[in-house]
């Protein structure tokens, strides 16, 4: 087997692709007072992020629209990490989330206090991923910024 093959089957870890079979939280909360629409052009993948934010916090998220196992494993995981946490523990754990994707050291160093996110830590190893990783994640901070355009990561 090559390394190719074997860094492919690390980055397809059994977490990514339950999320992306069965994914949380794949709706649109009736209660949604915030969205976005998000685009990766390389992939074809289709975001849109639906929250309830009240008072500072996330009190219900969504997603809905198709791409690879890849994005909507982490619009899934995504969603479930977020859920009543305050919208400054949102850009925090955005933060942290695209340090590790990207492969920075330090995010690589202390990947497991992202819990079950740190299953894409193997992204960083395929760069046009990466985009398929954090399309759900930009798409939330334009959400959370109500900003109009959809989300590109072009």
């Amino acid at each position: 087997m090559s390394a190719d093959l074997g860094e492919l089957g690390d980055l397809y870890q059994e977490v990514i692709l339950e999320h992306s079979k069965a994914p949380r939280n794949f709706r649109k909360p009736a209660s949604a007072n915030h969205h976005a629409e998000g685009f990766n052009p390389l992939c074809g993948d289709r975001c849109s992020v639906y929250l309830d934010v009240e008072d500072g916090a996330i009190k219900d998220i969504g997603f809905e629209g198709s791409g690879c196992a890849i994005s909507r494993a982490s619009a899934s995981m995504m969603t479930q990490a977020l859920k009543g946490k305050s919208t400054e523990e949102a850009a925090k754990l955005f933060e942290e989330f695209h340090n590790l994707v990207t492969g920075d050291a330090e995010a690589m160093k202390n990947a497991a206090e992202l819990g079950k996110l740190a299953a894409f830590g193997g992204v960083s190893k395929f760069p046009a991923r990466v985009k398929c990783a954090t399309l759900a994640w930009h798409t939330l901070q334009s959400a959370l910024e109500d900003k109009e355009e959809t989300v590109s990561t072009e």
